[in-house]
C-alpha cells in the first residue's frame, strides 16, 4: 500500500471543503496517511483562526484515517537540514516537517501548495489543485 504524508494544506483542503478536498478524502479511505504533528498543530491553530471551537476541530479531525507522528530530535534536525534546499521557495517550518516525513517513510507528500512542484529534492510530490 502507498503511503501519503499529508501537509497541513491537504487536510485543510478537507476540512475547509476546498478545491482538491475530493483527493484527499479518497486517499483517506483508500491509503495509510499520516501528518506531522507539526502540521497537525498548524491545522488546529488555522481551524481556530476561522473561529471554530475546541469541539469542532477535534470532530472534524477525529473520525479521519489519519495516524500523527510525533515530532523527535531526529526529525527536528532533519526538517531544519532541508532549510538551505528550500529557503528559495519560501518554505515554512510545518511544510519542512511535512517534507522530511515523507523522506523518511519513503511515502508521497501531498499539498495544496503549487510551489512544492519546483522542489528538486527527492521526495515525491503530489500537488492537489
Amino acid at each position: 500500500m502507498t503511503r501519503y504524508v499529508l501537509d497541513s494544506s491537504a487536510l485543510l483542503s478537507l476540512t475547509m471543503a476546498e478545491p482538491g478536498a475530493d483527493r484527499v478524502t479518497r486517499l483517506l479511505e483508500s491509503a495509510a496517511c499520516v501528518m506531522s504533528a507539526v502540521n497537525y498543530a498548524e491545522v488546529v491553530g488555522k481551524l481556530q483562526d476561522v473561529g471554530m471551537s475546541a469541539g469542532e476541530i477535534s470532530s472534524r479531525i477525529a473520525g479521519l484515517r489519519l495516524t500523527v507522528h510525533a515530532f523527535d530530535r531526529d526529525q527536528g534536525f532533519n526538517c531544519g537540514w532541508l532549510r538551505e534546499k528550500t529557503r528559495t521557495l519560501g518554505l515554512s517550518l510545518g511544510d519542512r516537517a511535512c517534507l522530511q516525513l515523507a523522506a523518511a517513510l519513503s511515502a508521497t507528500a501531498v499539498t495544496a501548495d503549487r510551489i512544492w512542484d519546483r522542489l528538486k529534492i527527492g521526495v515525491k510530490i503530489e500537488v492537489l489543485r
